[in-house]
């Protein structure tokens, strides 16, 4: 499932827990696709904690609790990780990590706190969700057959990758416009991974993301930006990010485009790329003297200059999930809308 209907689910479910409807959830996925990430995108918009317990990590007692004598009888301290109300809040979300690379005997401790919400003497609070995630044993990373007893105590989902999800989360957290670019032309790179040659650095999401803070740290030191850029990516993606960087020289005026100049599209797809994500770029950081109706419009104005109506479409969807339906107000839209004619406008 894409990562924009996974948000979907799991909100539900989240909300699910209020109201006494609440499944545990497990995501699968492959190393760096954002599983983890989905999950704390989920705490955060609902403005609760996330406590993110890693099994692999840990040892059975770790969530049992230490036994401790208690007159004639013994007593579990109950460990200050989980959730507890009058430490954590009366919701949040119970996040178990790597659980298919926890040992059996820390995957069986966890069944009666999955399923029954209770460990011993402790219990779940209600209002708290209860997810976990891992990875495939395809995978290559340590992974154990999950066991039948714990599979069936969870609903399923695969994390499946989206460009377009995942453009839509670049821009909101401000990742560099030219690796977006660069993604919407070579898609195929944003993950890629062959468990068969088990690589160490290698296209993924998360990587990506390195790439980015690889970007702003060596952008202006040329002697080590490549060999950054493959620590993050691998050879051959990081090889091909600075050839598409270095063809960016070329570039129109973006200003100009966005003060609504007449500014022709450029002739090669790459530089198109570049255009359409730093139009996209601009228009959500809000750093132009110009109102940001007047820009929408300009960008909707531009969308029809390149050659392909396809490469327009692709910017005002990319625009539409930056800034929102904000863009059906303008002017702009209905004119562009009544020129692309046949195309469809997905979102």
């Amino acid at each position: 499932m894409r990562p924009a209907h996974l948000n979907t689910v799991l909100d539900q479910e989240f909300l699910g827990a209020q109201q006494d409807t609440h499944t545990p959830v497990m995501l699968w996925g492959p190393p760096g696709v954002g599983k983890s990430q989905i999950i704390t995108q989920i705490g955060a918009r609902h403005n609760v904690p996330v406590i993110d317990i890693r099994l692999s990590q840990m040892e059975p007692s770790d969530l049992r609790g230490i036994p401790f004598r208690e007159g004639n009888a013994v007593e579990w301290a109950i460990p200050a990780m989980l959730p507890d109300t009058e430490r954590h809040g009366t919701q949040g979300i119970l996040f178990l990590d790597e659980i298919t690379s926890a040992v059996p005997s820390v995957s069986a401790a966890a069944y009666q706190l999955i399923l029954d919400r209770r460990l011993g003497e402790y219990e779940v609070p209600n209002g708290w969700a209860i997810f976990a995630a891992g990875n495939r044993q395809g995978d290559r990373g340590v992974s154990y057959t999950m066991p039948a007893p714990l599979a069936n105590r969870f609903s399923h989902y695969e994390v499946d990758l989206n460009l377009d999800d995942w453009v839509s989360w670049a821009y909101s957290y401000g990742i560099d416009e030219r690796i977006i670019a660069f993604l919407r032309f070579r898609p195929e790179l944003l993950f890629d991974f062959d468990p068969a040659h088990n690589p160490v650095a290698f296209p993924s999401p998360r990587s990506w993301e390195f790439a980015h803070r690889a970007l702003q740290k060596f952008d202006q030191t040329p002697s080590v930006l490549l060999g950054s850029l493959q620590a993050c990516v691998g050879g051959t993606a990081g090889i091909e990010l600075k050839a598409y960087l270095d063809n960016l020289t070329s570039m129109p005026d973006i200003d100009a485009i966005l003060r609504g100049e007449r500014v022709p599209a450029p002739v090669s797809i790459d530089l198109q790329y570049a255009v359409a994500s730093a139009l996209i770029s601009r228009a959500t950081r809000a750093e132009s003297s110009l109102p940001a109706s007047e820009i929408y419009g300009n960008i909707l104005n531009y969308a029809s200059a390149f050659p392909q109506k396809e490469m327009g479409v692709m910017l005002v969807s990319d625009l539409l999930r930056a800034v929102g339906d904000e863009i059906f107000a303008q002017p702009e839209f209905a004119d562009w809308a009544e020129a692309i004619g046949e195309i469809l406008l997905y979102h």
